[in-house]
């Protein structure tokens, strides 16, 4: 009988074996060194307080969806049109609306809708939520704003091009960057166009933009072209422009010189960041350059206390003074893993990861302190942008549009 049960035993364990060899032999030594995580010395365990689906996610498209928190509820959105609040303790779910479109020919609305996901909304820039109001952009041009409490539509606003990117709030103004240059600035009451700007868009770029900011009577959009524009929020004026990235080389791939990531504000100062190495400290009062640096990202900068957080294309962490620029510390330990920016949380920094990992970093050292598996490695259950926080809780959401509240102890 003995002899019987270690026969099956070791016909398991040489069948299990046998089946990771096999998963393994989808990746290369390269993707399979990527892939495998090195033990860590874990501080603390992340606890998850709640998680919910919001069916599709955002599959394999380019999105910067990413949930907001106000009000004492959590929104979030997938691309298909579905969004959704949540109660910001329990998870559970407040409103739901469904913003994709469905044709009424033979079947009835409600029968279609039970067997068909619709013509997708594609739901691209947001959320923003404000006033009472949340706000978002879809890649078909249109700015829509929903009661905050209920999700009944305020109204619906087209603008020439891709809303790409989360709306900036401001004094009553809604600010919209677009993939076709323009800005566009809306009334945040009623939708109605305040004032539009253009910009140069050049033949080639990253498929996205930067989400601009809004602050102290400014609109401040990062271009395609490497310039930081501030506007006045109210006029639409131009207050200054100033060259972050000049485009060089000889071919179009060489010359991408993309803002993509949102301009940083704080205590009058605007941290910029560009695709082809220019991370720069401006004054926001006059454009005037104070630092500049060396860094390639499209990723989001975060800041707290006086150091500024960046991850760049190689997914490699760095700490910098941001008084002066000066280099603190840098993490590589989990490079070409397609880092979120990070998000700082008490004394810590979180990102995800595209193998739907969450990882917690010590501000102090970079040192990694913490882990969780959120998704998992199908490129459907990666996260995809940096987390949000509020508190101690982190949110985060996944490609295939599993929203999750996690707790940092």
């Amino acid at each position: 009988m003995n002899r019987l049960l270690v026969s099956l035993l070791l016909s398991s364990s040489l069948v299990l074996s046998g089946c990771t060899t096999i998963a393994n032999w989808f990746y290369d030594d390269d993707e399979l060194e990527i892939r495998r995580l090195k033990p860590i010395d874990a501080q603390f365990t992340p606890k998850t307080l709640w998680s919910e689906d919001l069916g599709n996610g955002i599959g394999k498209f380019y999105s910067k969806l990413t949930p907001a928190v106000n009000y004492g509820k959590v929104y979030a959105a997938n691309r298909q049109g579905l969004i959704a609040a949540f109660d910001q303790k329990t998870g559970k779910q407040v409103w739901q609306r469904n913003l994709a479109t469905y044709k009424e020919e033979g079947l009835t609305a409600s029968v279609k809708k039970l067997w068909s996901n619709g013509i997708p909304a594609k739901i691209a820039g947001g959320v923003s939520v404000a006033y009472e109001t949340v706000f978002l952009g879809t890649e078909n041009g249109e700015v829509i704003a929903l009661d905050a409490n209920t999700g009944e539509q305020k109204w619906i606003t087209e603008v020439k091009g891709e809303v790409l990117a989360p709306p900036a709030v401001d004094s009553g103004v809604i600010v919209v960057n677009t993939g076709s240059g323009f800005v566009f600035a809306l009334d945040a009451s009623n939708g109605e166009q305040l004032w539009v700007y253009e910009s140069d868009v050049p033949p080639l770029s990253l498929r996205g933009v930067s989400a601009p900011a809004a602050a102290n009577g400014g609109a401040i959009i990062g271009t395609a072209t490497g310039k930081l524009v501030v506007n006045i929020l109210e006029s639409g004026q131009s207050a200054w422009e100033q060259v972050i990235s000049a485009a060089t080389g000889v071919t179009e791939l060489e010359r991408i010189v993309d803002i993509d990531s949102k301009p940083l504000v704080a205590n009058g100062i605007i941290y910029v960041i560009s695709y082809d190495g220019s991370l720069a400290a401006v004054e926001m009062r006059t454009g005037r350059v104070i630092w500049k640096r060396e860094y390639k990202s499209y990723r989001t900068l975060s800041l707290s206390g006086t150091t500024l957080y960046l991850v760049d294309t190689n997914s490699y962490i760095y700490a910098l003074d941001s008084r002066n620029g000066v280099e603190l510390w840098s993490q590589g330990a989990l490079k070409k893993r397609l880092l979120t920016g990070v998000t700082p949380i008490g004394d810590y920094l979180v990102a995800g990861d595209k193998y739907g990992y969450l990882h917690w970093f010590s501000q102090t050292d970079g040192a990694i302190v913490a882990r969780l598996e959120v998704g998992g490695d199908d490129d459907d259950e990666s996260i995809y942008a940096a987390p949000i926080s509020d508190g101690q809780v982190l949110y985060t959401q996944t490609r295939d549009g599993t929203l999750v509240a996690i707790e940092t102890p």
